[in-house]
């Protein structure tokens, strides 16, 4: 199978500033040192000869970045640096910007080698308020040149995520279901974003399924999907029809990009789908995942763009889970030793039908929907709902997360990192045993109190870090994570 591809690489210019009343030579062997600890970390970093010490230098190195291609920027004050030139090269630049300073290196030569980059970086980014820009300043954004290279190092990914949500189109099919209105709100706020979003109906989803039949490629995926499968190929005979799906979503996205450069999709999945369809399309939506482009159940717009950034962020395929059922006492007790110190009220069951990359599970194999089942085919042997992909998601970490537009057109959001436990959940679909600190506590104090809905996107990696970052470059004011219990809610009874 294909590898991520519907996901930005990054290409990184490192550029100096120099103010006028200091050697420019500082800033220029502080750069070198920079870019060659960069080199050491294999980051996509290319260094730009230009140092910024003026309003023209920042028109030459407008070109030299166009001439290099480069996509994003880290800005590095290798001295006091001119902040009016810093900030208006920050400004003019249309990627995500980084600010870094360098610290001094030596007692011995602080007198001509002193650059007091420490101070400039306060005027920066004083100025950068002034310009309402929303850039990238690390923790502690001050260092020596390994120190700085490993704060690019953790740019990266907030860089890749950041241009993938900028050049995003996000696809939907059809309303949300009945009785699913948490996962309908305003699309306003993410044109804010800048993300496009090109809404459509189940009709026209049936129409390109249809209009996808006979396409040479079907055989090569139905064969693919054989292959992937393996000893979980419950039902060969519906593969053709999966791999039609599947062909006809991605000539459709290829198609109807447009201007965007990456696209997800949003779209309906039940109850009508399946008399039409004559499966449940959990599979293909796994698939896709494993190739960067994440669906989301129940035209879950949010979700697919959660989804998307947890993809950037990682590298590693997302999948979309309902925060779903409780661990019961007679479990968490038969499995204390791999609990470890985990409350039981830290654990939860995270599930879906079956649309988690296989990458991500054990034993996974094509199965049906027992609930849909339930409601289509009672008492009868599965066929259109047949089509999910089961199994046991893999023990290790990952970090659930959910960028929300609110009812009045806001954005918020909520972040936390724990891991899958290597227990068995004894129970059907797309689903694992989650552990989170003070799960608890953040499910009644920022799920319930906050109003997110019930889908999280999950990534199979530590990224809160890099979605933190992130969400602080988009200008979230809202960004909730799991507070440990010395650090109670605004709304958490203190009795």
């Amino acid at each position: 199978m294909e590898g991520l591809k519907n996901i930005p690489e990054v290409k990184i210019g490192l550029i100096a500033v120099s103010r006028d009343c200091f050697p420019v030579e500082l800033s220029r062997k502080r750069r070198i040192a920079l870019a060659a600890e960069c080199r050491k970390l294999g980051l996509p970093v290319t260094e730009l000869e230009t140092i910024i010490e003026n309003e023209n230098d920042v028109l030459k190195a407008g070109q030299e970045i166009k001439e290099k291609s480069i996509n994003a920027l880290v800005i590095f004050l290798g001295n006091f640096g001119p902040e009016g030139p810093t900030t208006i090269l920050a400004q003019r630049f249309a990627g995500p910007v980084m600010l870094a300073a360098a610290a001094e290196e030596t007692a011995a030569d602080l007198y001509d080698g002193r650059g007091d980059a420490y101070c400039g970086l306060l005027n920066s980014s004083y100025n950068v308020g002034l310009r309402q820009l929303k850039v990238h300043i690390p923790e502690y954004p001050v260092g020596t040149a390994a120190e700085v290279a490993r704060m690019i190092e953790e740019f990266v990914p907030v860089a890749r995520t950041w241009l993938g949500l900028k050049n995003l189109k996000i696809f939907g099919f059809g309303p949300r279901p009945q009785d699913f209105y948490a996962c309908n709100a305003p699309i306003k706020p993410l044109f804010d974003l800048g993300v496009e979003v090109m809404e459509n109906s189940e009709l026209d989803l049936y129409d390109l399924f249809l209009k996808a039949a006979g396409s040479p490629e079907i055989k090569a995926v139905a064969s693919d999907m054989a292959r992937e499968l393996g000893a979980g190929n419950s039902y060969p005979e519906l593969l053709e029809k999966l791999a039609q799906y599947e062909v006809a979503l991605l000539q459709f996205m290829e198609k109807n990009l447009g201007a965007s450069k990456y696209g997800t999709f949003a779209n309906k999945c039940w109850p009508a789908f399946e008399s039409y369809f004559g499966f449940v399309p959990c599979y293909v939506n796994s698939r896709l995942a494993t190739r960067g482009i994440p669906v989301a159940c129940e035209v879950d717009i949010y979700g697919a763009l959660s989804e998307y950034l947890l993809t950037c962020a990682t590298e590693l395929p997302a999948t979309l889970l309902d925060i779903n059922n409780t661990v019961p006492a007679d479990m968490y007790e038969k499995n204390k030793k791999k609990v470890g110190d985990y409350k039981q009220t830290d654990l939860f069951m995270g599930f879906h039908c079956g649309n988690t990359a296989s990458c991500c599970l054990l034993g996974p194999a094509l199965k049906y929907q027992l609930i849909m089942h339930r409601l289509m085919e009672p008492g009868k042997e599965p066929e259109i709902t047949r089509g999910t992909l089961e199994g046991r998601i893999k023990p290790g970490q990952v970090t659930i997360f959910r960028l929300q537009g609110t009812a009045d057109s806001r954005l918020r959001s909520y972040l936390a990192q724990g891991e899958v436990l290597d227990i068995e959940p004894q129970s059907f679909g797309s689903i694992g045993v989650f552990g989170i600190r003070e799960m608890g506590r953040f499910y009644r104090h920022v799920l319930i109190e906050k109003r997110f809905p019930h889908h999280t996107a999950v990534g199979f990696r530590a990224a809160g870090k890099t979605l933190f970052a992130l969400l602080r470059m988009l200008g979230l004011e809202e960004i909730y994570y799991n507070q440990p219990i010395t650090l109670p809610y605004p709304t958490e009874n203190p009795f």
